[in-house]
């Protein structure tokens, strides 16, 4: 478990008097908002979070003009390894011993619950970006909660919609054995049901640390079913993917992989020659439009990489935040992670990555889903030209209606 502590603002200069450093340093803590980002460092979700998720705070926190109001914003970074004893150990030290008013990001489904859970418990904030199972914001909602990026309901209706529409009606799952797989394969075979399909069949693959799914291929193979969806993500989707072409189960046509979590990082590991065909949904893409363009040359990842959705939710839901923090003021936003949620939800969100949206009373932040189909290589203009839009689902469609979740938020 590694911790890191980086500030982007100097504090206060030392005071040449012990009782005047004091009063000084007091003052600055009383004036400082602590962000803890906790993601994937390591694991197999590295690449669509991690180092880009930490660089895309810090971006959001430069750009808030926060330290204008006098502000000084404080961030620190852990890797929680994909596990939630792990990710709610490191929450409870940062909020007890460090003082963290806000935790970011939290990738895998089974860590962010846990950790919305201690941040309830502590009256302090968690802004998920990372994980997708959409109980963030049924039965597992909180008040202190925002789940601001995707969710496996949206993932569910569009990607797992659009195959059955477009004729995939018998389905096998390759399921991850933890709470996100298990969401997106319960939304999504309650579509595929109501849309007339049927689930043959699904394995559960143990997680993390599985690499091999020759096996569970060939039970998605003896099912004869029409779509093999894979209710994962990173690099259990590549994996599976690059498996399932050396497997030759979707040769001749027969067989559709539906990669019902896919990120652009997954599509630039498999390369346009394996992932071309592919259907999949965002909510963000570095090439949507000219304010998309500018965020990700700004983001400045390593190697020239282009910010995925959850790194751009690390963005946006930080700027909003900080713009909370600027109108209820600092006292008040460190006093009540609960009231600063309050206050994020009655302000309108508008930043380069989502353009305008807005925040429901269950902590579900509102914005379009883009239907993406992956190019063949003779198709991309060059490096990370990898999507062709075929459908936009508006804000008000593209999440589950508020009265359907059970949230007991919602009045």
């Amino acid at each position: 478990m590694s911790i890191q502590r980086r500030s982007l603002l100097a504090a206060a200069g030392a005071a040449p008097l012990a009782g005047a450093f004091k009063s000084r340093s007091a003052r600055a803590q009383a004036n400082t908002i602590k962000i803890g980002v906790l993601t994937d460092m390591s694991g197999l979700y590295r690449d669509l979070a991690g180092p880009g998720s930490l660089r895309a705070v810090q971006l959001a926190v430069q750009e808030s003009g926060i330290a204008q109001r006098g502000v000084t914003v404080e961030i620190l970074s852990a890797d929680h390894q994909n596990r939630p004893d792990v990710g709610s150990t490191i929450a409870r030290q940062w909020i007890d011993r460090d003082g963290v008013d806000a935790i970011i990001d939290v990738p895998t489904s089974s860590v962010a619950l846990a950790v919305s859970g201690i941040t309830r418990e502590k009256n302090k904030i968690l802004l998920n970006s990372g994980a997708a199972a959409s109980d963030l914001t049924g039965s597992a909602c909180s008040p202190n909660t925002i789940h601001w990026t995707y969710d496996t309901w949206m993932l569910a209706s569009s990607t797992g919609g659009a195959m059955v529409r477009a004729g995939g009606q018998t389905w096998f799952f390759l399921t991850a054995d933890y709470a996100f797989g298990h969401a997106l394969e319960r939304d999504t075979s309650e579509f595929v049901r109501n849309a007339g399909g049927r689930v043959v069949g699904q394995v559960r693959t143990p997680f993390p640390g599985t690499t091999d799914f020759s096996s569970y291929l060939l039970q998605a193979q003896t099912s004869r079913a029409q779509v093999v969806g894979l209710a994962n993500a990173g690099g259990d989707t590549i994996n599976s993917i690059k498996q399932a072409a050396e497997f030759g189960l979707t040769r001749g046509g027969r067989v559709k992989l539906a990669g019902l979590l896919v990120f652009i990082t997954d599509v630039h590991s498999l390369g346009l020659q394996t992932a071309q065909g592919l259907v999949l949904t965002e909510t963000f893409y570095w090439d949507l439009n000219d304010k998309t363009r500018g965020l990700s040359t700004r983001m400045s990842l390593a190697g020239g990489a282009k910010p995925s959705m959850v790194q751009a939710g690390c963005y946006s839901s930080v700027l909003h935040y900080l713009k909370a923090v600027g109108e209820m003021g600092v006292a008040a936003a460190k006093a009540s992670g609960a009231e600063a949620i309050a206050k994020m939800k009655s302000m309108p969100t508008d930043d380069d990555a989502f353009g305008p949206g807005s925040i429901r009373a269950d902590g579900r932040k509102i914005h379009p889903s883009y239907l993406f189909e992956v190019k063949a290589p003779g198709e991309s203009r060059g490096a990370w030209d990898y999507y062709k839009l075929l459908s936009t689902t508006p804000a008000d469609q593209a999440f589950r209606p508020i009265a359907q979740g059970g949230c007991a938020l919602v009045r």
